[in-house]
């Protein structure tokens, strides 16, 4: 088993802990994992991107050119690295901030979730990533959800553990709108 993906948006959406959560929920059940964070100098707003790599075997590199899922925050990842997923690959698309008609790709599936709705209906914005990582683990099952729940008290600060219960809900959520 092999799955990779591509998260992106812009900084503050929480790109990378949502690719870090989801390294030690991997590394939790006993997988390999390649994290490989990208972002720009700016502290919020600039680009940020992250790879993971989660394989069975041996994982020989964290550059994925042509990932099998995307997982796109904003309008500018959608519209950088659209064209990059694998033909029948998975693009999972924060339909709040993005409009998927620009992506003229019909050998993808392509997933809409209303991510920062969602967000924002559980109390707080920022966990737009938690909703986009429930959307992920839902559609393709490479760890499992309590892994994933497990993943945040490592990832989160311990001054931050007070919000894993919140961070809970925003995955389900995630997950259930998803899979509708």
């Amino acid at each position: 088993m092999r799955n990779d993906v591509l998260i992106a948006g812009f900084g503050g959406q929480g790109v990378l802990l949502a690719g870090n959560l989801l390294s030690y929920a991997a590394i939790d059940e006993g997988k390999n994992v390649s994290y490989f964070p990208a972002y720009g100098v700016e502290k919020r707003g600039g680009s940020a991107t992250c790879t993971v790599v989660i394989a069975d075997g041996a994982v020989g590199s964290p550059v994925v050119g042509q990932p099998s899922t995307l997982v796109v925050l904003n309008q500018a990842s959608l519209d950088r690295f659209g064209a990059r997923v694998r033909p029948n690959g998975i693009c999972i698309v924060n339909s709040s901030l993005v409009d998927c008609s620009t992506l003229n790709r019909d050998d993808i599936r392509v997933v809409k979730v209303p991510m920062n709705e969602i967000a924002t209906e559980l109390g707080d914005l920022r966990m737009v990533n938690m909703v986009a990582m429930g959307a992920y683990v839902a559609l393709t099952g490479v760890v499992d959800m309590t892994s994933l729940a497990a993943g945040l008290e490592q990832v989160l600060p311990e001054r931050n553990h007070r919000f894993i219960p919140a961070n809970l809900k925003a995955i389900e959520a995630g997950a259930q709108a998803a899979l509708r």
